[in-house]
């Protein structure tokens, strides 16, 4: 309700920045508790935390849904659990700003997939460099956090198709609700594979997990919601561009993680296509990710 009411008073591309930096600072305080409580138990509580804030909010009906329409939001919770559990494991091993410049890459690929100018192949090749540069500064990449990372992107190329298909069937954000309550009960298996039952209920770990869950879902869900009821659709594409960017800011305020120059390019070359091929499509978008 109290970013409904700021929508009067700030401008919706701030509100699209503002969510950015919440999902960024949310991703770095999350991969600051890992020395606490492993990424499983992380993302367990931030997807927890956010359902039930978003449940309360929203109140969905539930009676009379077809077997499409539970179908859809299965698959929607299925894809931004995968999506949060897998880019929480790649932080856990790669710098902050790589790991979601390599996520970047599943909704630059849906983006491009999805036009049919020809110059958008241009995109293509910046992001394949930003790509191969990483690839040749390797100093803080290891294999496992580099699959992560492209498990993340290939989920959120899905997660948005899914958005798409969830939105047209489940009113207002009672589909985003469902599939956050989906993504956390997908996770509590792994949670208890993970043994971090007891992690999952200290104190410190609850409650930082609670702030995660805002800052990296609540609050970046409901600024972009209200900034889209005003702003087109090309320019939050091109604004969403800019997530790997502040990946890397979050990592070195809030983790001090230093990107070496060539690292800095290739996030560069990343921001640069994804700017590029958005700049007339709303492909990518995501309330929390991150």
């Amino acid at each position: 309700m109290a970013a409904q009411n700021s929508s009067v008073r700030i401008p919706p591309v701030w509100l699209v920045l503002t969510g950015i930096a919440s999902v960024q600072l949310g991703a770095g305080l999350a991969k600051d508790l890992f020395d606490d409580a492993s990424p499983t138990v992380i993302v367990f509580l931030r997807l927890a935390f956010s359902a039930l804030v978003l449940v309360l909010v929203a109140r969905p009906a539930l009676r009379g849904r077809t077997r499409e329409e539970w179908l859809v939001v299965l698959g929607f919770g299925v894809s931004l659990g995968v999506m949060n559990w897998s880019i929480y494991q790649a932080f856990a091993r790669i710098p902050l700003g790589i790991a979601v410049t390599i996520e970047f890459v599943g909704p630059l690929t849906l983006a491009v997939l999805g036009s049919r100018r020809a110059r958008d192949l241009v995109w293509v090749g910046f992001a394949a460099i930003g790509v191969l540069l990483l690839g040749v500064d390797d100093a803080d990449l290891t294999l496992a956090g580099v699959l992560f990372a492209l498990l993340a992107g290939a989920a959120w190329a899905a997660y948005i198709l899914l958005s798409a298909q969830t939105g047209r069937r489940w009113p207002g954000i009672d589909g985003l609700s469902m599939a956050s309550v989906i993504a956390a009960a997908l996770l509590l298996p792994l949670l208890l594979l993970d043994g971090g039952r007891a992690a999952a209920l200290d104190p410190h770990v609850l409650l930082v997990g609670f702030l995660i869950g805002l800052l990296s879902s609540v609050i970046p869900y409901t600024c972009e919601l209200v900034a889209l009821r005003s702003l087109r659709p090309a320019t939050f594409g091109v604004l969403m561009s800019l997530e790997p960017a502040a990946a890397a800011l979050a990592g070195f305020l809030v983790l001090r993680e230093v990107l070496t120059p060539l690292q800095l390019v290739a996030v560069a070359c990343v921001v640069v296509a994804s700017v590029g091929a958005t700049r007339g499509t709303a492909v990518i978008s995501e309330p929390a990710p991150d």
